[in-house]
């Protein structure tokens, strides 16, 4: 099949030949490879990649608890977004080896400056995200960090527009009330009451001064900046070598992390940390890039407006190991709530 597909646009055999020696493909030949090369696999294969990305998902944020008590988040973040880099770049090298100087040449400026947005949007995720697990038990971060969910499927349905089923919709609000129920009762109260006590121009951000409830803001910051992540990457990753395309956003997250860390922590502060937790973060490293690698695939081949409830199902995998690992409980309530927000991800997927 793509034998007569490159004689069709090269014009004969011979012309084939010499267009595989130069080792040279237009625009079209490459986004026909794209689209069809993997059209051995299943037709539904994202969802595969989808559910890897969620189990690596839920194993990184554990990892990551067990890494960064007591240590600065910020410096904690660059540390891990090292290791993924590291990681994103060797599987990318081998994925597209032989060709690695065309594929970069071949993207363009838009999908450059999609990537790169998309890395902004993950650093600025990460960094509430850590800076809230070191105030408060991942169970309680993670629930709140999940409602991405629901912004990124109105940012697909807004921006990329994608459509959503009758089935889907109610998977909508599935997701909605599981992610409601998983947080504790008064939360939402605290928020309201923190915001009371405290002036506009005030800082809301301060390590040192903040009150028990400061992890909340950082938690709903993480999720709103992770649903630009999937809105922008969806943008950026089309047309792309997932993988690539994962690498370079990563260089974006890791520029922008030792940036943070040289102005706000201190980079000496690395030889205090133990090496236990730096071995507990090298392995969330390294689940994270194995959640993004998956992700990405799968959000290549995919709907934005689907992938990310399933890739949120990662919520399952933190609950089960914060509980073997970390020893922290859950009561009936957010079991439940993560119920619905499974029962949305499916309705997700059948819609």
């Amino acid at each position: 099949m793509y034998r007569e597909f490159f004689e069709e646009i090269s014009g004969t055999s011979s012309g084939l030949a010499a267009y595989t020696a130069q080792n040279k493909f237009s625009s079209t030949c490459r986004r026909y490879l794209l689209t069809n090369i993997d059209s051995r696999y299943p037709e539904n294969m994202w969802i595969l990649f989808a559910l890897g990305s969620a189990f690596f998902a839920g194993i990184t944020a554990v990892l990551a608890k067990l890494g960064i008590h007591g240590h600065d988040s910020t410096l904690v973040t660059a540390l891990r977004t090292s290791v993924v880099f590291l990681g994103a770049w060797i599987v990318a090298t081998i994925s597209i080896k032989g060709h690695f100087a065309s594929e970069l040449t071949a993207i363009t400026p838009r999908t450059y400056l999609f990537l790169f947005l998309s890395g902004l949007a993950t650093g600025a995720s990460w960094l509430c995200f850590f800076a809230a697990l070191s105030r408060a038990p991942v169970t309680l971060v993670s629930p709140i960090d999940k409602s991405s969910t629901i912004i990124a499927i109105a940012f697909a349905v807004i921006f990329l527009g994608e459509r959503l089923s009758l089935i889907a919709c109610i998977g909508v609000l599935a997701l909605a009330a599981g992610i409601t129920l998983t947080l504790e009762p008064g939360t939402l109260r605290s928020l309201v009451s923190q915001r009371a006590k405290h002036p506009r121009n005030a800082p809301l951000i301060d390590a040192q001064k903040a009150p028990t409830t400061s992890w909340i803001i950082f938690a709903l910051a993480s999720a709103i900046f992770a649903a630009l992540t999937s809105i922008l990457g969806k943008v950026g990753i089309t047309g792309v070598d997932s993988n690539l395309g994962t690498s370079i956003r990563t260089s974006v997250v890791l520029l922008m992390a030792w940036i943070l860390v040289a102005l706000h922590a201190k980079p000496a502060q690395i030889r205090t940390i133990p090496l236990r937790d730096h071995a507990w973060i090298a392995a969330s490293g390294i689940a994270t890039t194995a959640s993004w690698l998956c992700y990405y695939r799968a959000l290549q081949e995919g709907p934005a407006s689907v992938v990310v409830p399933i890739d949120k199902l990662s919520i399952l995998v933190t609950v089960a190991f914060s509980a073997l690992m970390l020893r922290e409980g859950v009561s009936g309530r957010y079991l439940l709530g993560i119920a619905g927000m499974c029962a949305g991800a499916v309705l997700m997927v059948i819609g």
